[in-house]
């Protein structure tokens, strides 16, 4: 029996470097999880950007009387926007930590309007990615938020529970 205070290996290895194709990748994890539950979507991609769009909910709103979409989902949008830029950056599935996410709300989204993320991943070291982006209901020139962050890159040999 292992002590309890060690951490176990996973009972699964998934393996450094998948490829990842931002379209179909998106598409992929839109279907998934807390991104399907917001119903995000893929927008469109660079060589080093990730646009994803999140259609305004009713359910998603913070202040009802206001229509105003909460910062949560707005804020889950940039996180899964920045992310996937550094995996457009470099090619391949690489899995990462969210370190740090700054989110600067500059204005309420417009009641009604789908949120547009646009992030990009503008460095990588050998264990840290940084990303910046924005956060806009239909015009960039007039974004909702802005964001930067820096990513923990991970190996899957270092993946452990405890």
């Amino acid at each position: 029996m292992s002590d309890p205070g060690e951490p176990r290996k996973l009972p699964f290895k998934l393996p450094n470097g998948v490829q990842f194709d931002p379209e179909p990748g998106a598409r992929q994890f839109a279907r998934h999880g807390h991104t399907g539950f917001l119903g995000m979507e893929y927008s469109a991609h660079g060589e080093d950007w990730m646009e994803l769009a999140m259609p305004w909910r009713e359910d998603l709103v913070g202040v009802e009387e206001t229509g105003v979409l909460a910062s949560g989902p707005i804020i889950s949008l940039l996180d899964n926007a920045t992310s996937m830029a550094v995996w457009t950056k470099l090619g391949v599935f690489s899995p990462q930590v969210t370190l740090d996410l700054r989110i600067d709300y500059v204005r309420a989204a417009t009641p009604g309007k789908t949120i547009i993320a646009r992030a990009e991943c503008y460095q990588v070291s050998r264990s840290m990615a940084f990303v910046r982006g924005i956060a806009h209901d239909g015009d960039a020139n007039d974004p909702v938020a802005h964001t930067a962050g820096i990513f923990m890159m991970l190996s899957t040999e270092e993946w452990t529970r405890t």
